[in-house]
């Protein structure tokens, strides 16, 4: 099934390799987004299957883009995902108990992308 990810990076490296893991290894269509503000504009006006999110990003951060997400009626079922090099076992915990779907960590492995993320979604096409 073709999924649609959106994915918010203010690094425009990690974007490319997130778009290429997921449009060649999964056939999904990517969307990209440089920031939060863009990341809401899209959502609202196109809800994704899923966001992929920076956690660290200028001007607006991961979690205050995932907070605004939430309080939409139309983007609040969208699973967030976030992206960050920062794995320590306490910012996990308190990332997932912002109620995202799940957090990977950078650097990622471009190949297996789509499985973790279809792990953390329960998808199963």
């Amino acid at each position: 099934m073709n999924r649609r990810i959106l994915v918010v990076d203010d690094d425009e490296a990690i974007r490319d390799v997130v778009r290429t893991g997921l449009e060649i290894v999964a056939g999904w269509t990517v969307q990209l987004a440089t920031n939060g503000a863009d990341a809401l504009t899209m959502c609202a006006a196109d809800p994704p299957d899923a966001v992929l999110l920076d956690v660290m990003m200028p001007t607006m951060d991961g979690p205050s883009t995932f907070g605004q997400l939430q309080d939409e009626p139309r983007t609040r079922s969208v699973p967030v995902i976030f992206l960050t090099a920062k794995v320590q076992p306490a910012e996990r915990r308190q990332y997932e108990g912002l109620g995202v779907a799940g957090v990977l960590a950078k650097p990622f492995d471009p190949l297996t992308l789509p499985d973790q993320i279809s792990d953390l979604l329960g998808w199963r096409d």
